[in-house]
């Protein structure tokens, strides 16, 4: 039996706590080796979370814990990213890393740049694009059997106490939405800070229309009593829609259109339902890639479209002007950062 892929967890808030529940689920292919964490120098924070999980090394300085623990893998599930998968690439690990990927689309080709040939990889965790609805929904698009994807709407509306939802776990949705309709052409969009303090907005609104001629309404919201995360595609033949409550559920629904319910129920009823979903799927993934040397999903490259919705919704809503991808190039405000210029209200 081959040994297993040693990891490391950087992190110990619940994003670490959802990683290490994904990890565990993979039994004796994974042995989480080490914890890192460090608020204001504070170690207790990683000596806690590693205590509560039964994980035996536990300090403040990924680097060392680099040396010490020789994890294959590391999990970034705080902080700006860029320093920690910087030295676990230079360590020899691979890295899987949280939203934000990248704090621009230039950190995030930073990251692409910095993986060498043949590892070891960085990865994305996107895992809206993992299990068996997502998988379904692409492949149904991309044979036709739904027919032509016309609108779909994107609606993130949850209840934090600060807003900047659109770069953290608001991404995910985006990217269910990137990773079925391809590639966009131009955004429009709007962003306001009604309620919550600092620099972040709090709700955002965007009108996106996208290579293949679809258009889809993008809505991200903090001020959320009513939870929910609701993702639609209308095609020509049928809506598919995911809904998620408090971002629980993989809850898929397909309405056909009038006069093509066999067909499409057919269609969307070949698919099997079985298997892991979201987080617990891409881990399995990429642990599996991690064995067989092979690079894991979803890489920085593979990422781009998303992260540069995000960047192209920013540009949009900041400057009032309508933004197209070749306005995010090199050289361009919201290329070097992520909120380029600035918000208006700053």
């Amino acid at each position: 039996m081959p040994a297993p892929v040693r990891i490391a967890i950087v992190g110990a808030g619940t994003t670490a706590r959802h990683h290490v529940e994904a990890l565990r689920a993979l039994d004796d292919r994974v042995e989480i080796v080490a914890g890192v964490d460090s608020v204001d120098g504070d170690a207790g924070h990683a000596a806690a979370f590693c205590a509560g999980h039964g994980i035996p090394y536990a300090g403040t300085d990924l680097k060392k814990a680099l040396a010490d623990a020789a994890p294959d893998l590391v999990h970034v599930c705080a902080g700006d990213p860029l320093e920690p998968v910087s030295a676990a690439l230079a360590g020899g690990a691979h890295v899987l890393v949280e939203p934000p990927p990248a704090l621009s689309l230039r950190g995030l080709d930073d990251l692409d740049a910095a993986q060498a040939p043949g590892g070891p990889y960085v990865a994305m965790v996107f895992p809206h694009r993992f299990g068996p609805g997502p998988r379904r929904l692409r492949d149904l698009v991309a044979t036709g059997a739904l027919g032509r994807p016309l609108l779909a709407l994107c609606h993130t509306t949850w209840w934090r106490e600060r807003g900047g939802l659109l770069t953290g776990p608001g991404t995910y949705h985006l990217d269910l939405l990137v990773s079925v309709l391809g590639g966009w052409t131009e955004i429009q969009a709007a962003a306001h800070r009604l309620a919550r303090p600092g620099r972040a907005e709090d709700v955002s609104l965007a009108h996106v229309t996208f290579a293949n001629g679809a258009v889809a309404s993008i809505v991200t919201s903090v001020l959320s009593p009513r939870e929910e995360s609701h993702v639609r595609f209308d095609l020509e033949r049928a809506s598919v829609e995911l809904t998620r409550v408090r971002g629980h559920g993989d809850h898929w629904r397909v309405t056909p259109a009038p006069g093509h319910e066999k067909a499409v129920l057919a269609a969307w009823n070949a698919h099997t339902d079985g298997g892991r979903r979201g987080l617990p799927a891409q881990v399995a993934d990429v642990v599996s890639s991690v064995r067989a040397g092979t690079p894991p999903p979803v890489s920085p490259a593979a990422a781009r479209d998303t992260v540069r919705l995000v960047a192209g919704i920013y540009a949009a809503a900041f400057t009032g002007h309508l933004v197209a991808p070749a306005g995010l190039e090199p050289g361009s405000a919201f290329y070097e950062r992520m909120e380029g210029f600035g918000p208006p209200w700053a």
